[in-house]
C-alpha cells in the first residue's frame, strides 16, 4: 500500500492538482519542529490525560483528537493547522521505526475523509482524545484496532 505522503508527493511532482485525496490544505506555515520540545510537548500533553473528549474541542474543558495536538503544539510555541487531515498534509512523514516522542501519528479511521491524529509517547504508545464518552488516554500503536489503521508518522 502507497503511503499517503509518497502518494502525495508523486502527484505534486508530477504536477497533478487534482489527485489529492483529501481537499483541505493548511493555511499557516508551519515552525519547524525543535528536538528539544519533545519533553515539554509530552509534559503538557500528558497534563491533559482524563480530559473527556469534546467534539470540535481543543481546550482543557474538551478535546478532539486535533484539538488535543492543536493546543499542546501551541502552547509548547510551535504553529501547528487545526485539523487532523492539514497536519497530516503540513508534518513531514516518519516511518514507524524512526518515530520520536513528540511525533504525531495518523490513523484512517473512515476512509480518505476522516483521520485520527495522537502524539506519539515512546515505547509504542501514543496519547489522544479517542472518541466521544472517552478521555483523554494512552494507546499502543501495536493494539490490532491501531495497527490496522495506522498511515504514518509525521514531524513538524
Amino acid at each position: 500500500m502507497i503511503r499517503r505522503h509518497a502518494w502525495l508527493f508523486t502527484c505534486v511532482c508530477m504536477g497533478i492538482v487534482s489527485c489529492a485525496p483529501w481537499p483541505e490544505r493548511p493555511d499557516t506555515a508551519v515552525q519547524a519542529y525543535r528536538p528539544s520540545k519533545s519533553a515539554q510537548i509530552l509534559d503538557l500533553v500528558r497534563s491533559e490525560l482524563g480530559v473527556p473528549y469534546v467534539y470540535g474541542g481543543s481546550s482543557p474543558r474538551g478535546f478532539d483528537c486535533s484539538g488535543l495536538v492543536y493546543y499542546v503544539y501551541r502552547q509548547a510555541g510551535i504553529k501547528i493547522p487545526r485539523t487532523a487531515n492539514a497536519q497530516f498534509y503540513a508534518s513531514h512523514p516518519v516511518t514507524l521505526a524512526d518515530l520520536q516522542p513528540g511525533d504525531l501519528v495518523f490513523f484512517e479511521i473512515a476512509g480518505d475523509a476522516q483521520l485520527h491524529v495522537g502524539i506519539y509517547a515512546g515505547g509504542g504508545s501514543f496519547i489522544h482524545a479517542p472518541e466521544t464518552g472517552e478521555v483523554v488516554s494512552y494507546a499502543q500503536l501495536g493494539n490490532p484496532y491501531w495497527q490496522a489503521r495506522f498511515i504514518g508518522g509525521g514531524r513538524l
